[in-house]
């Protein structure tokens, strides 16, 4: 596909927001040795490349100014259509088909930022027009090293570009209009991936296809919508600091994938236990995907999971952030929300009203109980026995706000299902296990409770007679490993109320109690 100058559309000015634009100072060295390190832990082969970039980043020139020798830093945006097809536009001057790219400016906020730039100034289309990919996010694709004639009308001798690629999926489903840059670029063309000019971009992309590189876009973020059951919602009020994404506005937790989380439910979690440790929602479910922009201005789909939790929000420690509080429905219009967002909490109060009681008053919400009744917390267990009579447990991720580094039944919260329904569910999500309901029985209760303040919790634990496929760690932020354990070979570290149900179970007793004191 090309696009002819003359019916080209007339350039819009580009801007960043106000409160991220880094006005003549561009990108730091700490920065540009960050994103290069981040491509070399990809691409251990190529560490010797860009070693005249990392010694310069070491001197005393700027390495994104034009004037450091034997080399400096220009950055290039791969654009990818839903076609599988990345955008070259042609250069005057050197009559080659390129990625849209060039050096970076002052006021360029990092090398991404300047990347954006350019696909903006030459090709015309505008950030919102792009979005990050899942398989690259902000880090590069490519890092190209390439020589550069000596220009004598400019003055300037031969030396390198140290050329840092991004990878981009466009918002749109067609190609939008281009509008070149009539002074540079004559024509543009949408290659696929083996007709890639760069030969190095060409290995990287068609490795990357393998990896579902399709040019479709796909969250890169994710947030969770906090509620109580009861008509509440956990808002965090965010940073008022320059590079914040949306300062100073009441949003939800959340944050952006990185290439080590698994899933996006995986980032979640990652997320709020950097955030706001201790706090665990019960299981995260899928709610919407939203659109936002980044401090870039590009397009930001956003998978929003709706998880419950009913804590203190005070007494949680927050450590990114202003703070936190629960909001009602009746509040939003009082409130600075980040866009959309009292749209989605509407949305969602009206698709899950909260429960209510009967007329009197006297029912039970999600934290009041009738006169003289304690509310308790139903965790649903699985208690797997393979052929060989061993036991399947699960190690809990290290940074786990309940029993790190401690074994434990493959295990969850009920969310609004049956008993049975729970444990079906959870061997499916934790551990990639087809268990059908009918296979499924109760073969212990544990009635237990940590402290004297702590809310009691009954613990039902089932049993599977068959099920289909091996133990997975597909939840890697909550779960590190699966074992089989022979019931006598335990290990020291076992959840206790676990440790107990194992033995009630052995013992063919169907209930125990646990943390209430001697009788």
């Amino acid at each position: 596909m090309s696009t002819n100058p003359d019916t080209a559309l007339p350039p819009v000015p580009y801007c960043l927001p106000s409160n991220v634009r880094g006005d003549h100072v561009p990108p730091s060295r700490s920065h540009i040795r960050a994103t290069i390190e981040a491509y070399l832990s990809r691409h251990a082969e190529e560490r010797d490349a860009p070693e005249g970039l990392l010694a310069a980043l070491d001197g005393t020139g700027e390495p994104s100014s034009r004037a450091p020798l034997p080399g400096h830093v220009t950055c290039s945006a791969v654009v990818i259509d839903r076609d599988r097809r990345v955008l070259h536009i042609g250069h005057r001057v050197t009559g080659l088909l390129l990625c849209p790219g060039g050096h970076v400016e002052a006021g360029d906020r990092t090398l991404l930022a300047a990347a954006v730039r350019e696909v903006y100034e030459e090709a015309g289309l505008h950030p919102g027009d792009l979005c990050l990919t899942p398989q690259f996010l902000d880090e590069p694709i490519d890092v190209d090293v390439h020589d550069i004639d000596a220009n004598a009308a400019k003055g300037e001798p031969a030396h390198q570009h140290f050329d840092v690629r991004f990878a981009f999926c466009l918002t749109a489903e067609q190609p939008p209009t281009l509008a070149l840059q009539d002074e540079e670029v004559a024509g543009a063309r949408w290659l696929s991936y083996a007709d890639v000019r760069s030969p190095t971009l060409r290995a990287k992309l068609m490795a990357a296809e393998a990896d579902g590189l399709d040019g479709r876009p796909e969250p890169v973020k994710a947030s969770t919508l906090i509620h109580d059951g009861a008509g509440r919602y956990l808002l965090h009020l965010r940073d008022d600091r320059e590079g914040i994404w949306e300062p100073w506005v009441l949003a939800l937790l959340g944050g952006g994938r990185t290439r080590d989380d698994a899933c996006l439910k995986a980032t979640l979690r990652r997320e709020l236990a950097e955030e706001v440790p201790g706090l665990e929602p019960d299981d995260l479910v899928p709610f919407a995907v939203e659109e936002a922009t980044s401090v870039d201005g590009l397009a930001v789909p956003i998978s929003v999971y709706a998880g419950r939790w009913s804590g203190d929000a005070e007494a949680v420690e927050l450590r990114e952030g202003v703070l936190q509080t629960w909001c009602t429905v009746d509040k939003l219009d009082r409130l600075r929300l980040s866009p959309g967002l009292g749209e989605l909490i509407r949305r969602h109060a009206a698709e899950q009203p909260p429960a209510e009681g009967p007329p009197d008053g006297t029912g039970p919400l999600a934290d009041e109980a009738p006169p003289g009744t304690e509310l308790h917390i139903v965790g649903v267990h699985l208690h797997l026995q393979d052929d060989q009579g061993r036991i399947l447990l699960g190690l809990r991720h290290p940074d786990s706000a309940y029993a790190p580094d401690t074994w434990h039944f493959l295990a969850g919260h009920c969310e609004r299902e049956t008993a049975i329904d729970c444990p079906v569910r959870e061997a499916k999500e934790e551990a990639g296990l087809t268990i059908a309901p009918e296979d499924v029985d109760l073969v212990h209760t544990v009635h237990h409770v940590d402290s004297p303040d702590a809310r009691p919790r009954i613990a039902l634990v089932f049993q599977a007679r068959s099920w289909t496929g091996d133990p997975e760690v597909l939840e890697p932020d909550r779960c590190v490993e699966w074992r089989w354990w022979k019931p006598q070979d335990l290990p020291a570290e076992v959840v206790p109320y676990t440790r107990m149900a194992i033995d009630g179970i052995l013992r063919e007793r169907p209930y125990s109690e646990q943390g209430w004191g001697e009788r």
